[in-house]
């Protein structure tokens, strides 16, 4: 194994695939997606932005998300494999990854929230070994998960009671209501259209693990046991039929796959964890010589190159789209109404958690009023004396909403842009001040860098490149108005109806399990 030259090459080749290509069983349930969508709703352009964005990340190497997420690497080795230099190997190419900007950094110290700028640090990467029979032969995939779709995570511990459906118990139509219920609650925050990996049983920890491990297992795959199989293609089905659609726009497609597993549990215990993955679902592997550690074949990956999935470019525009160019005035934003597309020119500010959390006790690096505050941590790369953005599309508002409101009051911001809506205190605040929220697409990162024409300047990178406080100067850069200064919000529109769907689900549908 000490001759393995060839290893820290192919384990780089597989993250940068992994960040950057999706896989073509994705790529098939995503066509599906945009084909079963109408094209004129906001579903159907979200779908179209998405499209074009898969495309873009293939062309350019770029990576689809710019939150690149959690590397998850699964590895089967032969008996008496050095499993400590394939583990140095990932963590010099997760690294190197990171470098070159097929990574964004993502590894925060818990404590002192500094960010190790490499994705390097205690738990990080997470690294599963196996062993296994083949003997010259190494198998290792990758998972990259994103914290947007993390944060939709959940665990249920039957019996409980289940908003919108009543008693879970613990049989299989207990499991049903608790993944129906998975999705209704992640809405739009985790980048749907998604998929639910599952695990029925287990402790709570082995419980999340083994759901994180179903979604190794290709969309297209048939579980080999049948009632399991029965419930995921009940869950798919009727996700679809609660309304949620892309971004929590509103639509009939929510949910591309579901995978379920199932392990022992305690007496005591019955555990239903849930682990939510968005659209963007990189996930690949590679098998390498065990002598060289050079690929042999690719996991999850057809021979052909992949098709183009856009049949049209972004935003379909229509001539109805508003113009933006802050800094924003007073009638700008009330003239504004829940379903307005709008163009963005000029320059934009982005702030994400780190931001909001100095804004409390700080004031802010440049003068706020009339601007638009865009919740985003992108990929950088520094060109020189400047910075060169790969990557920009918009995080989840709602980690914000405890400061948002404030906010606004405080410094006099228009727009705040994100993606997933916000909560009841941020509209109440969007209607006082005369503000709006506007919706970005979740994990169009290339599309949205296209948009970017400069980085002007950037405040506090002791935060971390993802948390500094950017400002770019865009062109036409589109967004949804979702939460307007007249009180209305879609978000809640759509959570309130596809709750009212959820709950016709209530009754039992697996029954003698």
């Amino acid at each position: 194994m000490s001759g393995m030259d060839r290893l820290e090459e192919s384990l780089l080749h597989l993250v940068v695939e992994t960040s950057t290509n999706l896989p073509p069983d994705v790529r098939r349930a995503m066509a599906r997606a945009v084909g079963g969508e109408q094209p004129d709703t906001r579903s159907g352009q979200a779908l179209q932005v998405i499209a074009s964005n898969i495309d873009m990340a293939t062309d350019c190497e770029g990576p689809i998300c710019q939150d690149t997420g959690w590397p998850t690497f699964l590895v089967k080795t032969p008996v008496g494999a050095d499993q400590m230099l394939i583990e140095d190997a990932i963590r010099r190419a997760i690294s190197e990854a990171t470098k070159r900007g097929k990574l964004r950094p993502n590894s925060v110290d818990s404590l002192t929230g500094r960010n190790s700028g490499d994705n390097l640090g205690p738990g990080t990467p997470t690294v599963h070994f196996r062993q296994w029979a083949s003997g010259d032969e190494i198998e290792v995939r990758l998972l990259l998960k994103g914290g947007g779709c993390e944060n939709k995570n959940i665990q249920y511990s039957l019996p409980m009671e289940i908003p919108n459906l009543g008693r879970a118990d613990r049989d299989l139509d207990g499991v049903r209501k608790c993944l129906l219920h998975a999705v209704w609650q992640a809405q739009g925050q985790g980048c749907s259209v998604g998929a639910l990996g599952v695990c029925v049983g287990g402790d709570r920890t082995s419980g999340y693990e083994h759901a994180k491990l179903q979604l190794f297992r290709p969309l297209d795959d048939v579980n080999p046991d049948p009632r399991l199989r029965e419930l995921e293609e009940y869950i798919v089905r009727t996700s679809n039929a609660l309304g949620i659609g892309t971004m929590g726009f509103g639509g009939g497609v929510t949910l591309i796959g579901c995978k379920v597993g199932a392990i022992n549990r305690l007496p005591a215990s019955f555990f239903v964890s849930v682990a939510y993955d968005c659209w963007a679902f990189r996930r690949l592997g590679v098998v390498l010589d065990a002598r060289t550690g050079a690929i042999r074949r690719w996991l999850y990956k057809d021979a052909a190159p992949p098709e183009k999935m856009a049949t049209r470019e972004g935003f379909p525009l229509t001539g109805k789209e508003i113009t933006l160019m802050p800094p924003l005035q007073d009638a700008d934003v009330r003239g504004l109404k829940v379903g307005d597309v709008v163009l963005i020119s000029g320059v934009l500010h982005t702030g994400r958690d780190t931001v909001h959390h100095f804004l409390m006790t700080h004031a802010p690096p440049i003068d706020l009023r009339g601007q638009i505050l865009y919740h985003c941590g992108p990929v950088v790369l520094k060109d020189g004396n400047d910075w060169r953005m790969t990557a920009a599309g918009p995080t989840t508002s709602s980690r914000e909403e405890p400061y948002e409101a404030d906010v606004i009051g405080r410094y006099g911001l228009r727009a705040v842009m994100g993606k997933g809506g916000m909560g009841a205190k941020t509209l109440a605040a969007l209607k006082e001040h005369g503000a709006v929220y506007l919706n970005a697409i979740g994990g169009a990162a290339q599309y949205y860098a296209r948009c970017i024409e400069k980085v002007e300047g950037v405040d506090h990178l002791e935060f971390g490149l993802p948390e500094a406080m950017w400002h770019l100067r865009v062109k036409e850069f589109p967004a949804i108005v979702t939460m307007d200064a007249h009180g209305h919000s879609l978000h809640a529109d759509v959570q309130a109806a596809s709750g009212e769907v959820l709950k016709t689900f209530a009754e039992p549908v697996f029954t003698g399990s």
